[in-house]
């Protein structure tokens, strides 16, 4: 299975750990090429509200680069992931737009005609790999650790445009975190946003709707929070140490991101996935690995 890996531009600005690790498990472990297309651009998302056309334009420009190769995306960022997704359907849906983007990506040699998709890495692994497949890898299961997981707005809503999971009820993430031998808690506000839409514009309500989450997954009993997108986890791991830096207390709740929880159950070295790089300090996870 090749994919073309669209790391975005969060990933390797602020989160490195996330690409890393998930070449670990993705590449090195479970055997899945990885292509990486240099031409990729932004997704878009950072002009949705400012600049529509652009924002379609970026991200039909991805689809087709892909495209070229005969290649489907697969996207570390849900972010991305929405934004990829949300032009797929559009043009899909709209022949207008499609000719549109495709009058203008023709000056590069680029056409999109629908054949590449998008998937969330989170997918690839559920769907392509699959549960069983990757609990041959595990070597070195957790015992006893509870997990919260964060599944983000954008891999789930809006629901017919991403198409990734039941985005009332939704299980692909959980199962994903139970085959490395944790738990996965139940916890009320496992689907609400994480706060990071709103960082920047108003810190304030930013801080609150993360601390709120971070309280809630506590009295679930959560050991930890596991992210699939990278703003998500910045917003858990930078954004928790500042805030209680800003407002004191003593509420921190470290969060893994799925690559990492991943690789340590199969046996990978911390250093590998680059576990230091935390905030929040996350390397006592190991105490709760087996053998």
């Amino acid at each position: 299975m090749d994919y073309a890996l669209f790391i975005g531009c969060q990933i390797p600005a602020r989160l490195q750990s996330y690409e890393v690790s998930a070449r670990k498990v993705l590449s090195e472990a479970l055997g899945i090429g990885l292509i990486d297309i240099k031409e990729f651009n932004c997704c878009g998302y950072p002009v949705r509200n400012f600049d529509y056309n652009a924002f379609v334009l970026a991200s039909a420009r991805n689809l087709a680069l892909a495209e070229k190769e005969d290649l489907d995306i697969i996207a570390l960022c849900s972010c991305c992931y929405g934004s990829l997704k949300k032009v797929e359907y559009l043009l899909k849906k709209d022949q207008a737009l499609k000719e549109w983007a495709n009058q203008i990506l023709d000056k590069e040699g680029l056409q999109y005609n629908g054949t590449t998709k998008a998937r969330h890495f989170l997918s690839v692994f559920y769907h392509d790999v699959g549960i069983d497949a990757i609990a041959e890898k595990i070597s070195r299961p957790f015992k006893d650790l509870r997990i919260a997981t964060h599944y983000g707005c954008h891999a789930l809503r809006p629901s017919e445009v991403v198409d990734f999971d039941d985005p009332v009820n939704p299980s692909v993430f959980d199962k994903l975190v139970e085959v490395t031998g944790a738990e996965s808690v139940s916890w009320s506000m496992q689907l609400e946003c994480c706060g990071a839409p709103v960082s920047g514009v108003n810190d304030r309500l930013s801080m609150d709707l993360m601390e709120k989450k971070i309280k809630n997954a506590q009295q679930a009993d959560a050991d930890y929070l596991c992210t699939a997108c990278p703003y998500c986890q910045m917003q858990f791991d930078t954004v928790q140490s500042n805030t209680r830096a800003r407002r004191g207390g003593n509420h921190l709740l470290p969060s893994i991101i799925y690559p990492q929880l991943l690789g340590l159950s199969m046996g990978m070295d911390p250093a590998e996935l680059k576990i230091e790089e935390n905030q929040i300090p996350i390397l006592p996870i190991t105490q709760f690995l087996s053998g």
